[in-house]
């Protein structure tokens, strides 16, 4: 089963004859939303509208009555004429206001508490880490970061270019009675809409082509300003350099962005000018009827005020389609990230409990995997067996494939090829949560949670994550005990300066995150991939003692198999299995022991070049003054042959 499914598979771009059909389920999905969250303001977005219309056509009905009976003579129709006249106009602009007002607290809180935590919702609750590292997922996220506001806004949107279009039916109808000539004037409204509508496929199909240039100006903007990447960029001078790198990735963005807009710009102004020579040619049809006594007074009032109103409604009418195109722009890969995730949950994820306890182990069978885009298999026919209530060490150099190895185990991808057994049963068949609920992990690339310490711990059982007890014991378990103590507040410490906060060192964010996967007691599945990288050399030793007794622990309550990645042979010497990978394959298996007795043996060759280095170390710091002692290492460290 292939571990990343083209990108074909969620459809890329909806066919034009199907657009505004999705586009509709949108908007129904969207009306849901927006009545389930405020029912009132939902209910006045049509209420509204409808009233703005009718004053519209109201007033100018007035108008002609006022004026054919001014004519007559007749007084008191004449001021009930202009008095519904005043109160059409003075209705609609108390609508008006009342439109943009509540709109704006309904798409806000649609926005804000609906939409947006939707989109973070489906990309984060995946099961696999794929669509994080796929470019054409990436490039789609960048464009509905944050997009709820525009998405819901389209909606009505698209119900102001509905009322708009009741409106210039009407007042045409209107026209109509005038002289049926003038119900051409509703072609010539079409002609902006269409024309605006071509315009803004040219701005969707730009902001799509440059989303990676615009995603990666995004990045080096953040790279500049990063604490953490500061202190590299200022020791070696790159500061310009990055600024020049982000602001030629910026003006390759903008660069089609711009001509994009100059077309759209092209096609709007063609329209408005076709509908200025239609409704030109409309008032001129009606002056002349009017000159040659073919009708009233009232009627040509009528006629410019409906006219007047006509271009109001069809620039109106304009605006709202141009916010739809506009939001197509987020909707399209809005739509194509809904796809994506529905056909990710569609994948079969298994039904197989998790068992309580590991009889067997875990078996590869024949497991390859395959990162989008890359050049060859990160992982290549690996067969290997996992005891039961075994410590597994995965050694090799960087690139070899053991964080990839350790993922697969934690159901992060899909083997592209073979299978990985559980007991007998293929993981594939064993459903992921419980499954990941029996995983204690900590990975090299770990968390920093910008919460309380408590909960930075707590977050690694969330059914325990206010229970002070289980945080405190994790903690004790990676002797963080320490750590806790000297910050302010303790447990309740705010963790990250950047949101007022205390900030961690590296190696203090570690232990935070060994504190982290220590909070699960009893699981099947222990990972530890390069746990102890950012910790002095007697920190690490002790923290992998203590490891490896909380493995002995895990393996006599569950048989639980413990799979260790780390970069220093000598911690990982009392493994029970050792496994060298090299070049995504597998090509040793065995003890410490039987690895070195292998004639010229990567493990062997590997162990020795390490050792050395560590010695060369050690006999350099003798040599200083006030050095470490006479054994050449450091003092605590574990030296690889002792």
């Amino acid at each position: 089963m292939s571990g990343h499914p083209p990108a074909g598979d969620a459809r890329t771009a909806a066919h034009p004859t199907h657009r505004y059909r999705r586009y509709l389920l949108l908007w129904v999905d969207l009306l849901v939303l927006s009545w389930r969250r405020a029912p009132v303001l939902t209910a006045m977005q049509f209420v509204i509208p409808a009233g703005m219309a009718a004053t519209v056509v109201g007033g100018a009905l007035a108008l002609r009555v006022a004026v054919d009976a001014m004519i007559r003579g007749d007084v008191g129709s004449a001021v009930a004429g202009a008095a519904g006249a005043g109160v059409a106009g003075a209705a609609g602009i108390v609508l008006g206001a009342l439109d943009s007002h509540t709109a704006g607290i309904l798409i806000g809180k649609v926005a804000v508490l609906d939409l947006n935590p939707r989109i973070h919702r489906d990309i984060t609750t995946l099961d696999g880490l794929e669509h994080l590292e796929r470019t054409d997922v990436a490039d789609r996220l960048t464009l509905v970061r944050n997009a709820g506001w525009e998405i819901v806004l389209s909606l009505w949107s698209a119900n102001g270019v509905l009322f708009a279009v009741l409106e210039l039916t009407v007042m045409l109808l209107l026209l109509g009675t005038v002289n049926p000539w003038l119900l051409w004037l509703l072609a010539f409204a079409a002609v902006p809409l269409w024309f605006d509508q071509r315009g803004n496929n040219a701005i969707i199909r730009a902001d799509l082509a440059t989303a990676e240039p615009f995603r990666r100006q995004r990045h080096l903007f953040d790279l500049a300003t990063d604490p953490a990447g500061g202190k590299e960029i200022r020791v070696a001078g790159a500061g310009a350099a990055v600024a020049r790198r982000q602001a030629a990735a910026w003006d390759e963005a903008m660069r089609v962005r711009f001509r994009a807009h100059l077309v759209a710009a092209g096609w709007r102004t063609a329209g408005w000018l076709l509908f200025t020579a239609g409704f030109g040619a409309a008032l001129a049809l009606v002056v002349y009827q009017a000159a040659r006594g073919t009708g009233s007074a009232g009627d040509l009032v009528l006629a410019v005020t409906v006219a007047a109103a006509l271009r109001q409604s069809v620039h109106t009418g304009v605006r709202y389609t141009t916010n739809v195109a506009a939001a197509g722009r987020v909707i399209e890969p809005y739509l194509w990230l809904r796809d994506y995730v529905r056909a990710e949950r569609e994948r079969a994820d298994g039904s197989a409990p998790a068992p309580q306890r590991l009889r067997h182990g875990i078996t590869f069978e024949g497991v390859g995997y395959h990162y989008p885009g890359a050049t060859g298999p990160a992982l290549a026919e690996v067969s290997v067996h996992l005891p039961a209530g075994a410590v597994v060490a995965l050694v090799g150099e960087y690139g070899s494939g053991k964080t990839t190895l350790v993922k697969l185990l934690g159901k992060m991808y899909r083997p592209d090829s073979g299978r990985i057994l559980v007991d007998g049963v293929p993981l594939d068949e064993v459903a992921t949560r419980p499954w990941r609920a029996r995983i204690s992990a900590t990975f090299q690339d770990f968390g920093r949670f910008p919460t309380r310490f408590g909960e930075n711990v707590g977050l690694g059982d969330l059914p325990r994550i206010e229970d002070r007890g289980r945080i405190t014991a994790a903690v004790r378990e990676v002797d963080a005990t320490g750590l806790v103590d000297r910050l302010p507040d303790g447990l309740d410490t705010e963790l990250d300066a950047a949101f007022g906060g205390v900030d961690l060192s590296e190696g203090q964010w570690q232990k935070t995150a060994l504190a982290r996967a220590a909070m699960r007691p009893a699981p099947l599945l222990f990972l530890l991939d390069e746990p102890t990288a950012s910790l002095d050399a007697p920190s690490e030793q002790e923290i992998f003692d203590r490891q490896m007794e909380r493995s002995r622990r895990a393996a006599a309550r569950t048989h639980a198999v413990t799979v260790i990645v780390s970069h220093r042979f000598s911690t990982v010497t009392g493994a029970d299995l050792i496994l060298t990978l090299h070049r995504g394959r597998l090509v040793e298996v065995g003890t410490h022991q039987e690895l070195l007795a292998v004639p010229g043996g990567r493990y062997a060759t590997l162990y020795r070049i390490q050792a050395e280095a560590y010695a060369r170390e050690g006999r350099r710091a003798a040599a200083l003054p006030d050095g470490p002692g006479p054994d050449g290492a450091e003092p605590g460290s574990h030296v690889p042959g002792d």
